[in-house]
This record gives structure tokens, C-alpha cells and sequence, in this order.
């Protein structure tokens, strides 16, 4: 079992970055976009670009420009970002609103899931998902997760040189859980790892970044198949001994596939990022060292922080309304900077520096309303479990290459760092 993990991770660690190419829109071509447009998606570093800010500053909700004759908003402000989000009877996610407005999108790669849907089919899904999620059911979870962490720990200290903590530690990790919680056979972990990248980089272009959904999906309808012949004790397994009757295969694929959305590359980048950010700050570093009680709010403030999903999932307005003032008319579209609105001084003071003491606002990290990521007790457990143990583990951990050197993804819905090379003693 030991050399089918390991395996596992060379093989991941080989393919994380590879690209899918394919024809299609894309925005790495687009010149002609102007910043305003790509602002949400690029950083400076770990921060939000400075364009960012002076927006909100400015105009917290903003016209963009989009190619299709499509009538786009930018919201780049706290409490504006909530109020898009938390009208959930206002705005529509369904993917259909993408397939219809001609932009290199076919019906046919709707991924389904809780994230492209509306009630009544939302409201029924979420149901049928959320028992999974409650604390008390994840609890179980807890051994695992500390037992993978020690695992991925164990296999670093014997490395010689510099270590890829994203390859070694950051990925595998949420990959593990998340096999764990889908209850998928040790056997077909390679082909999962697979499918489950590429899909949030739009730098290859959007059509590329749904292809990448389609080809999860059919990979996700094989091992369904298999739980519908013989149900494990695993997520799907679950449903479909419990809820088999109410949901068909599509449906099944599509809530597997938004585990593995949510949950994989989205905490991986929250694993090496946030090291990162303890790398950089010695104080932070010895605060997770030697405070277990730092460490509850500290993961907080690095998810507000860091926001590694820089935009919600987009809204079309089903009527005309008005926000903050801000005319938006039926059928508009409307992006919400998750980002951007993380970083609003509405929240409290100094909200462009990470401080572990700070008091944790309301952040939107996992989004809000009816759409709030239902992983996201699941990620901060994983979180939890792997900053200290990390630390402590490796208290002479430093950066291999100078910060500068780093390279982080340049249009990317979920940002992340490529790799990060540490010196383990």
C-alpha cells in the first residue's frame, strides 16, 4: 500500500502543472482586454493588484467590459459582494446562462454539482450533501487527517536538498482527504489525481479549463457506475445507498465533481501559500510553533488573507434591481472579486498585512449565501492539522530560492504559486 502512495505522489507531482491546450477563447491572447477586466484574476505576489483597491476605493461596484455583448459588473466591496451573494432569488448560477451567451461553452460540459445551479435542484442537492459535512460527521475524518499529514512529513525528512513543498506536501494532502471522504479505491487514485487539475487556469483559455470538467466527468461517471453495482462507506457510497432512488448518474458525477472542485486545488493553494506567508514572517512562523491556541484564528485570517478563489462563481441577474445605488438590469452579468472584497477596510483596520492575533472578521474565503462552499469546514480542518505540524517538524524550514524568484499563476480563478522549494535543516 506503502509503494502505491508513493506512486501516487511522484505521479502527481510530475503532472500537477501540466496544461490542457485546446482551442477555444483565450485570455492569454485577449490583449486587447483591459485591466479592469483582468484585475480580479492577477496579483501582485500574495496581494490583490494595487488596480484592485483603488476600484473599491472608487467605485465598489464597477462596468467592465467583456467580449459577446455581454453587460458585465465588477463588485470589489465587502458589503456589496455580500449583498450579490446573499441574493440568491435575484441572481442566477445556472450553467446554462454560459452555454446560451455563445462564448465556447457547450451545453454538454455542464459539470452539475451544487456551484452551476439554482433552486429548486440547488436546494434539493444541498440537502442531500450537507449531513456529509456537519462536524459531527467529519469528525471521523480527524485521524486520517492528521495520520496523511505525518505520512507526507515522514517522506520529506528523508529527501536530500531542496523539497517542492507544493508537490510533496500541499497537494497531496487534499488529494488524500478527499479520496478518503469520496470513498475511492486505493486502485483507481491514479486516474482521480488525473482528472482534477487545469480546470481553474484560464491562461490556457476558457474552453480548455471545461474541457478539463468533461473529462473529470466521464472519469467520475465510471467509478458512480461502480458504486451503484457496490456502495462503499465512502460519500457516494452514502448516497447512493441512502438517496440512490433521488438522484441519477449525472447528478451523482456532477456532486462528486464538486467535492473535488472545492475541495482540492483551493486547499492545496491554501496549504503552500500560507506557508509561504510563515516563511516569510519569522514572528508568524514561531506563533504556530509554540501557540495551539493561535492556531483556530490564524487559519481565519490566512483564508481572509489569502483568498485563493479570487472570484465567486458569476451571477446573471434575473431582474432589474438596484445595489448600492448601482443600476444592474435583467440578464446582466456580475462578478464578485472575493479577493477584493477581503481586503475592504470596512472590515477593520490594516486589512493589507496578515496578523495571527487578529480577531477574524466575517470573511468571504468560501463565498456566502446559499452557494458558501459546503467543504469548508472539511478545508480548515486539513489546515489545522497540517500548518503546525509542519512547523514543528521542520522548525528550520526556510525558502531554497529567493522570494522574487517565485512563480505564481497569472490568470487563474483559484491563485496559486507553482512551486515552492524549502530547505528542511
Amino acid at each position: 500500500m506503502s509503494n502505491l502512495r508513493s506512486n501516487i505522489v511522484s505521479w502527481l507531482g510530475r503532472k500537477y502543472f501540466s496544461r490542457i491546450q485546446k482551442n477555444g477563447f483565450d485570455l492569454s491572447k485577449m490583449s486587447f482586454l483591459p485591466d479592469a477586466t483582468l484585475a480580479p484574476l492577477r496579483r501582485d505576489g500574495l496581494d490583490p493588484v494595487a488596480d484592485l483597491s483603488r476600484t473599491r476605493a472608487k467605485e465598489p461596484i464597477s462596468k467592465i467590459w467583456l467580449p459577446f455583448g455581454i453587460n458585465a459588473w465588477l463588485v470589489t466591496g465587502y458589503d456589496e459582494t455580500k449583498a450579490v451573494l446573499g441574493k440568491a432569488k435575484g441572481f442566477s448560477s445556472d450553467f446554462t446562462n454560459l452555454a446560451e451567451r455563445n462564448i465556447g461553452v457547450a451545453p454538454q460540459q455542464n459539470p452539475g454539482g451544487l456551484g452551476f445551479s439554482d433552486p429548486p435542484t440547488h436546494t434539493r442537492l444541498r440537502r442531500l450533501l450537507t449531513p456529509e459535512f456537519t462536524m459531527r460527521r467529519l469528525s471521523r475524518l480527524t485521524p486520517r487527517i492528521h495520520s496523511i499529514v505525518e505520512e507526507r512529513l515522514d517522506e520529506m525528512a528523508t529527501a536530500e536538498g531542496p523539497v517542492d513543498l507544493v508537490q510533496a506536501f500541499a497537494l497531496p494532502i487534499p488529494a488524500l482527504v478527499i479520496c478518503e471522504l469520496l470513498g475511492v479505491p486505493y486502485e483507481d487514485r491514479d486516474d482521480f489525481q488525473r482528472h482534477s487539475t487545469a480546470r481553474f487556469d484560464l491562461f490556457s483559455g476558457a474552453n480548455a479549463s471545461f474541457g478539463a470538467m468533461s473529462d473529470s466527468l466521464t472519469y467520475l461517471h465510471g467509478i458512480v457506475r461502480k458504486q451503484r453495482e457496490e456502495p462503499g462507506d465512502g460519500l457516494l457510497g452514502m448516497l447512493v445507498k441512502e438517496h440512490g432512488d433521488e438522484l441519477d448518474d449525472q447528478e451523482l458525477a456532477g456532486l462528486a465533481d464538486g467535492v473535488l472542485t472545492g475541495g482540492l486545488e483551493t486547499t492545496a493553494s491554501m496549504l503552500a501559500l500560507g506557508t509561504l506567508v510563515l516563511l516569510q514572517a519569522p514572528e508568524h512562523f514561531a506563533a504556530i510553533r509554540d501557540q495551539d491556541d493561535v492556531v483556530d484564528q490564524f487559519v481565519e485570517e490566512l483564508l481572509r488573507y489569502l483568498t485563493v478563489v479570487q472570484v465567486a462563481f458569476p451571477r446573471f441577474a434575473r431582474e432589474d434591481m438596484e445595489i448600492a445605488g448601482t443600476r444592474i438590469s435583467t440578464g446582466d452579468l456580475v462578478l464578485c472579486s472575493l479577493s477584493g472584497a477581503n481586503r475592504d477596510e470596512k472590515l477593520g483596520p490594516d486589512m493589507e498585512r496578515v496578523d495571527p492575533y487578529r480577531q477574524a472578521p466575517s470573511h468571504l474565503a468560501f463565498g456566502h449565501g446559499i452557494h458558501r462552499c459546503i467543504g469548508a469546514e472539511l478545508a480548515k480542518m486539513e489546515l489545522r492539522a497540517a500548518y503546525p505540524a509542519l512547523v514543528r517538524r521542520f522548525p528550520e524550514m526556510r525558502l531554497a530560492v529567493p522570494a522574487e524568484k517565485l512563480s505564481f499563476r497569472k490568470l487563474s480563478i483559484v491563485y496559486g504559486v507553482e512551486e515552492l522549494p524549502v530547505l528542511l535543516r
